[in-house]
Parts: structure tokens; sequence; C-alpha cells
């Protein structure tokens, strides 16, 4: 029957090399050898989480639960579905022309997809078998298989396993385990409220579950209980008194285990998921987190924004903390997961400020600047723009050296300027810092550009290393429960970006930010080097630094982009920071890094450099001061890629692209997407392994199931098999 449909559209276009076309589509399709095995296929993996030690962490997964039969189901609870995606299930086969024909009509008059034609049989094989592509050889192919669905399993028979597969947000698959995630009660026992607000969430389950999104799923019930009225399958009574008296959830039951651990598990599931692709076995995830410092991580950050950031109305702070080889071993997202599950180190894009400044020194000593070179702090002027420092003041002549300790934003600018911001871009590309715009302008050099705490520390770890650029990641190995390998991470050198001279002069340069310049508060009594930054008007302020043994990054900040109470990198951030450091070097032995050049062979003196009156902090008015910059006047920055927060976030420009909603299911790529650029150095992705190309996006929220209500296809979310957060 399908290819007579086909075969007829085929001749009205004249097309012999169409039907052939058309018969390779179907033959590329699977055949359904059995009933039992619709009830498995494509069905999304549990996964269980272990530590870098072998340790369960957590486990998550797909809510499944016993098959609901249409038999035992009260019938409004069928009918709700059926209103909900295709009230004429029963009339038509596996196309409805009568839909199809007021959908186009609707969308003609609307100007714009307002209505979607796809049958439940054709939804439910989409699901099954195929992608969420828009073309029309899955169209083509979707029909067919839904065609085969009806012949194998009957009317009722496909809508029993609809009810059963498909996905209702919060991890929840089939009507059944929806049923006990949101009413804590069987299908069986709900009722005709509690049946229409389950069967609006399919349409786009993710977003509209109740969860997330009540009033929008109340919404769409109410328009599905009119439906009902209409068609006689409820009375006006029952469809008035289940508007009147909305459902109550019921009590979320508290995430068993996880605590400090949320922000990485929901991480490590989406990721898991992509890597595993579309694996539907059971998933052990070996992660490389030290719960010991996970623990520390979150604790010494909760107890400083609570104690000392409330009171200078700083309310979020992020950390992540790496190995030599980039292995997270901590990663804390905010204040409190259970509020607020954004993870601010891995999505929030916030301006670096100073923190910025050793990209723009190391570029600059590549083109041979040296350390004891002298530069005027002194006024410097872009068109209308004018750079000043913190207070206000200039030094005069400075070293090099002198300039990034005390963090000086007029010798950072007069660098920046001297090698051009579209080179300072393409170097920061290098160091992995991606977001960058190529076009960047001139602020580039104070940090006007946004980055994200997990993409900065990676940019740092060329220094710690001597130069070698890592990827920052979170999984080692995935196995199923059988043992066998599903993904492993490849052990690589990382790739050489920067040569190791300067890579000294920079560490030895950088150690000084914290024996004498602005982030004194950093040090820990060992060896140490990192930088502190402070964004415009005291919104963003961070300090970033490494040992031989550990780097660690440390963003404090307002979600809604407030100004902080003149928190500078060098307090509360820095404080943070060497908090955790000390905690995460107890058992170590104090050491140098030893790939470091002495440093006589890399800053040697010089006697004509101009005295430090700051050194010491002597003449400082406050030694642990950071600056703030200033951009205004400054030519614009054309940067499409606005900062990620939260929904209640002031608009600072376009978002940035695939990451409208912090809260889905869709993980951001990392690192971010190359956006068009030639990358410095390949590096494996986390998200495809083996792949060499740069990472590809991110996986989607779930699988969505488009009906032929309300919208069309091309308007909702697309389907995948990844993992949709765990919110219990």
């Amino acid at each position: 029957m399908i290819l007579l449909v086909v075969g007829a559209i085929a001749a009205a276009i004249g097309g012999t090399l169409l039907m052939g076309t058309l018969r390779a589509w179907r033959d590329e399709l699977p055949q359904i050898t059995s009933q039992e095995q619709l009830w498995t296929l494509r069905r999304a993996p549990g996964m269980t989480f272990l530590d870098r030690t072998g340790k369960v962490l957590a486990v998550r997964g797909p809510r499944y639960a016993t098959a609901a039969r249409l038999a035992d189901l009260p019938p409004y609870v069928v009918k709700a579905f059926l209103a909900a995606e295709d009230r004429r299930f029963y009339e038509h086969g596996p196309m409805d022309y009568r839909g199809i024909a007021r959908a186009v009509w609707m969308n003609v008059k609307a100007g714009r997809t307002t209505q979607g034609a796809s049958t439940l049989s054709q939804q439910l094989a989409r699901t099954l078998f195929l992608s969420q592509d828009q073309t029309l050889k899955r169209k083509i192919q979707e029909i067919i298989m839904a065609a085969r669905l009806e012949d194998n399993l009957g009317k009722d028979g496909v809508l029993e396993l609809y009810l059963n597969r498909t996905f209702f947000g919060d991890n929840a698959y089939g009507v059944e385990a929806a049923a006990y995630t949101y009413f804590g009660k069987s299908a069986r026992n709900l009722t005709v409220a509690e049946a229409a607000l389950l069967a609006a969430i399919p349409n786009a389950p993710s977003r509209l579950a109740l969860t997330n999104d009540m009033q929008g799923a109340l919404a769409r019930s109410h328009r599905i209980l009119t439906i009902m009225v209409q068609e006689g399958w409820i009375t006006e009574a029952q469809g008035r008194n289940a508007i009147e008296n909305p459902p109550r959830l019921r009590p979320p039951p508290p995430r068993p285990g996880e605590g400090e651990f949320a922000y990485v598990i929901d991480l490590a599931s989406r990721q898991a998921s992509a890597a595993s692709d579309g694996s539907s076995n059971d998933l052990i995830v070996r992660l490389t987190i030290d719960p010991r410092l996970q623990k520390a991580a979150s604790e010494i950050l909760r107890a400083a924004i609570l104690s000392q950031g409330r009171a200078r109305n700083a309310t979020q702070g992020a950390l992540v903390a790496l190995a030599p080889d980039g292995a997270v071993r901590a990663m804390v997202g905010g204040v409190n997961h259970d509020t607020s599950p954004f993870n601010r180190a891995f999505q929030a894009h916030r301006q670096p400020g100073s923190a910025f400044k050793p990209i723009v020194f190391a570029a600059a000593l590549e083109r041979g600047v040296n350390p004891t070179d002298v530069r005027d702090d002194a006024p410097v002027r872009v068109g209308n723009w004018r750079p000043q420092n913190y207070g206000g003041g200039y030094s005069g002549r400075v070293t090099i050296q002198q300039a990034l300790a005390r963090s000086i934003n007029t010798v950072a600018v007069r660098l920046a300027l001297e090698m051009g911001p579209g080179t300072l871009a393409a170097f920061a590309h290098r160091f992995g810092l991606s977001d960058i715009p190529s076009n960047a302008g001139p602020s580039l050099a104070l940090g006007a550009y946004e980055v994200t705490p997990m993409a900065l520390a990676g940019s740092y770890q060329v220094f710690q290393t001597g130069g070698g650029r890592t990827t920052p990641y979170l999984i080692s190995e995935i196995t199923n429960t059988r043992g066998d390998v599903v993904w492993r991470r490849a052990d690589a050198s990382p790739p050489p970006v920067y040569d190791r001279f300067h890579a000294s002069q920079m560490v030895r340069m950088m150690e000084t930010v914290i024996t004498s310049g602005t982030g004194r508060r950093a040090a820990i009594g060992r060896p140490a080097a990192g930088k502190t930054g402070t964004s415009q008007d005291w919104r963003d302020a961070w300090f970033v630094g490494f040992t031989p043994d550990y780097l660690c990054a440390v963003w404090v900040g307002n979600d809604n982009n407030r100004s902080m109470a003149h928190v500078t990198g060098g307090e509360i951030p820095a404080e943070i920071w060497a908090r955790f450091m000390k905690k995460a070097h107890e058992d170590l032995p104090v050491r140098d890094f030893d790939w470091l050049m002495p440093e006589a062979d890399v800053i040697p003196d010089y006697a004509g450099a101009p005295d430090d009156p700051y050194q010491d902090g002597q003449g400082m008015d406050d030694p642990y001061a950071d600056e703030p910059y200033s951009d205004e006047g400054a030519p614009p920055r054309d940067n499409p890629y606005a900062w990620e927060q939260p929904d209640d976030r002031p608009s600072r420009g376009a978002p940035r692209q695939g990451f409208d909603d912090p809260y889905s299911g869709a993980p951001p790529s990392w690192p971010s997407p190359d956006r068009g650029r030639t990358p410095y150095v390949p590096s494996p992705d986390p998200y495809n392994p083996g792949r060499q190309d740069g990472p590809r996006q991110g996986m989607g929220e779930g699988p969505r199931n488009y009906g032929d209500e309300d919208q069309g296809p091309d308007e909702r979310d697309d389907n995948s098999q990844s993992i949709e957060r765990y919110r219990y």
C-alpha cells in the first residue's frame, strides 16, 4: 500500500529514478522479526558512576516500570493520549490523509508551521527506528515503518507499545513510570486530570516535564480535556472538574547518594550517553573525580560564598580542579545544586578580566619581548577608549614582569596593540580558548571576551605542563555490564603549543603574582603560580593558579550579572583557591616544577630595570587589590557568543547557539565548537572517541514524540537517546 502511495508521487513527478531511490530507502530499513524486540529496542541505558579509584559514586538511568496493558487502564487514560496525539487513530491507516490536508491548510493560513500530521504509529516508528532529521528520506522511511508496525501489532498493539515506550521527561519512560514519578501511583489509578496532564508531556517531554514547566503542561492538558469532551469521551462535568482541580505533584524523594557530586554526575551522564553512541546496555562509567577533593571543594566554596560572599553581594561561585594531564579531580558548578543545577564551572561564560593577561604576556614573549623589557605605565588611547589602571594612577616605566605581577592594564593593552588583537586571538585559540572571536578588539587584552572556568583552566595548563595543551576530561573509561569496553580515553602526551623556555618565563613571572603581586592571599607555602582577575564593575572575580600537582580555577559573582561590593580576584577567589589547594596538597611533598628552567636562565638580571616601589606590598594602597577594567568607549567587540546564565539573566547579546536552555539535557560541547576556525592542534573529542577534527555537538534532551496537534515537528525539540538529568 505504501509503495502505491509513493509510486503515485513518483509518477506525478515523472521519476523512474525517484522510484529507485524510494526502493533503496525502503531496503535500508530493518525488518521486525519479533514483537518482543520492540519492547527493548533502543532503550536508554542505566549508568553506574565510579570515582577514580573504582568506588561507586552514584547510579542513574531511565525509570521503567512494569508494562501497562490497555485492558488494565481506565478508558479515559487511553483517550487522553489519543486526544493529545491522534484522535482519529482508529479511523485511518499508518498515514492520515485528512490530517495532512488539515495541517497543510492551517500552516498555509498561518504563514508558518503550526500543526504537524504525524500519526501515532509514525511517532512510534520514529522513536524505535529512526532519527529526528527533518528530511524527505526520513519521512518516507517513517511511513514505511509505521505500516510495518501496524501490520505486525495491529492498532491496539501499536497504541499499547506507544504508551510503554514514550518518554515523559525526568527519566520516566512509559505511562506507568510517569505516573509513579509525578503522582506516586500506578497508571491504573490516575484521575482524569492526571491522565490529561501526562498526555500533555510527550509533545515536548523535557520542556513540559512537570518538574520543569507545570504551567505549560497544564495549559496543554486543558486543550486535551476540551477535545475529550468534544469527542464524547468524558462528560462536560468531568472536564470542568479536571480543569478546576489541577493535579498536585507528589514531593520528590531525595536523590540517593549524590550530594556533593550532583554537578559532576549531571555532566558525566550526558557525556557518557553521547560517547556510548546509543548503546542500549547498562553502562559502567569510570570518572576522574577524587571524592576527597570534590567534597572539600564543595564545602570550601559554599562556606566562602555564604559567609564572605553574601556580605559583599556575591551569591554564586564555581571551582574546577585538574590534574596535570587534564583529568578533572573536582568540579563545583554552584553553591547549591538542588536550588540551581546550572553548572557554572562548565556552562557559564563570564569575562575573565585580568585573568586573561597571562595569555597576552605569553604571546608577547613568543614575539620577542623579554620579562625585563620596559614599557610605560602611562595613559593609552585607542579611538575613544582610554583604559585605566585600578585607582586611576600610573607608575611610569615598569618591566614586563612587574606589569604582570601588579596586573597593570595599560601595559597589557600596549602589548596587545604591538602584536594586534587578531594575532592575540589566534594565540588564545592555540591555548584552547576557542570561544574568543577571531575579529576581537583591543579590549581582549583586558579579558573582555567571555570564557568558561573549565576552558580558562585548560588554557593555564599550557603553563603548568611546560607548553603542552591538554583537554580537560571527566570520563576515563566506559564499559557495559559484561565488561566490554565501550569507550576509553586514549593516553597521549599533550601536543606542544608553546615552547619550554617561554613557558618557564611565564611560570616565573606568575609566581611573583603570588609572592609579591595582586595574588598574595593565594600563597600556600610551596611553589605556585597564578593570576587574579576582576571584570568591569566588579561583576566577576577570578583566581586561576597551579602547582606541579594541581591546577585550580575559581570564579565568584552573580548569576544576574549584578556588581559585587568591590570584590576582586585577589580577595575571596584567592582565599578559596588557597584553602582548597592546601587541602589538596596535604599529603604531597613540596616540590618545584621538574621541567622548569632555572630562573637565572630565563629572567636574567637587568641593571636598567626600574625599581619596583610595590615589591612586597610597599607603596600599595591595597596590596591585595586587583583592577577591574573599563571597556567604555572601546571599539565594538562584535562578539556573538554571549555568556550563558540561568533564565533570569539580563540580555547581553545574542545567546550562544545551542545553549538557549541551560537546564535542558543538551550538554555544551567540550571544548566549545570551533566556529569555523582551523584549530592549532587537533585534540581528541571526549564525545566521539577517535575523532580528531574537533568535538561534535552535544546530544539532545531525550526522545520526543511528535503528534498532530497544536504545532508541527519543525517547532519541537530534536530526538536523541541521551539520558535526561535525574532530578530526583
